[in-house]
């Protein structure tokens, strides 16, 4: 009776080495974004280092400004560096806001092999949060693209002293922005579904924990009191603007949202620079000081 199940263990050992493989490219460091430098700007800087709950060291840069307390975190994407969000942070100078910028566990300069799309990633942003408090930065914003998005909405509910996320590109759950990176390499729509819950499941093994736990989607309707802007690239192959939709439903007062038509994942800031920029300071104007930028 052998022969009757092959084919059915066939397709199980297939599909889970495939998700082995979906796992590992999840996981894997990279190399890092090409490095920049915040002198290349004008921008006077301090390299800091600071480490999480669970002992891995994070390496980053803390660029000063006038004002004592306000802040904002920059939280880079899945799979490269600190190194290209660089280029928002005079902005930021120019209107008094510190700037800190680090790169996430398992990239660029920082310590550990793993990465895990925000689940561990949350320990890192508190770990940052952490630094700026001791350092006397009481009004805390973060800017999170992508899976540093992500990271933002999840970790915010729980963090003391973040008043305002603003998350560009960032997906709803995680399976579902797996699904969409197999299907963008010709996987059809129900392979591709499987193979999002399948990675997602071994890489959660591989870790020892659920990474199902961290989606945003679990997480933006506790973000309330504190602010929230969803910034999303409707031409986004990652994350839907259903899904999208979705999130900012979910999320309590205040929050926005920004939909920005032909623009792709992580490039509404090119397609709409001049009001990209606007959106993004009045934001963090308005919520970490009261007033607009």
């Amino acid at each position: 009776m052998w022969w009757i199940l092959a084919p059915v263990i066939l397709a199980a050992t297939l599909m889970a080495a495939v998700g082995w493989y979906a796992s590992e490219k999840m996981m894997r460091r990279r190399t890092p974004d090409q490095a920049a430098n915040p002198s290349e700007y004008g921008l006077a800087y301090e390299e800091v280092s600071f480490t999480t709950e669970d002992s891995i060291p994070l390496r980053g840069w803390l660029i000063p400004a006038s004002n004592p307390e306000r802040a904002v975190i920059f939280c880079h994407g899945h799979g490269g560096s600190m190194d290209p969000d660089l280029k928002y942070a005079p902005w930021f100078h120019q209107r008094r806001f510190a700037v800190l910028m680090f790169d996430f566990r398992g990239h660029g300069r920082s310590g550990g092999n793993r990465v895990s799309m925000g689940y561990f990633e949350r320990r890192d942003l508190l770990a940052a949060e952490a630094f700026l408090a001791e350092r006397g930065y009481s009004r805390i914003g973060v800017l999170g693209f992508s899976m540093g998005g992500a990271v933002a909405i999840s970790t915010a509910p729980v963090a003391k002293h973040i008043r305002a996320v603003a998350a560009d590109g960032s997906f709803a759950w995680l399976r579902h922005a797996i699904a969409a990176g197999a299907r963008e390499m010709g996987a059809p729509k129900a392979l591709a579904r499987a193979i999002g819950w399948t990675a997602v499941r071994i890489a959660g093994w591989r870790l020892g924990v659920n990474l199902e736990e961290a989606d945003p989607a679990r997480w933006v309707g506790r973000i309330a009191p504190r602010a929230l802007i969803l910034i999303h690239g409707a031409n986004d192959p990652y994350t839907s603007t259903e899904e999208v939709r979705a999130l900012f439903a979910a999320a309590g007062e205040p929050k926005e949202i920004w939909v920005v038509r032909g623009a792709n994942h992580r490039d509404v800031d090119e397609v709409e620079p001049e009001a990209y920029k606007d959106k993004v300071m009045t934001f963090f104007a308005r919520w970490l000081e009261g007033g607009e930028a």
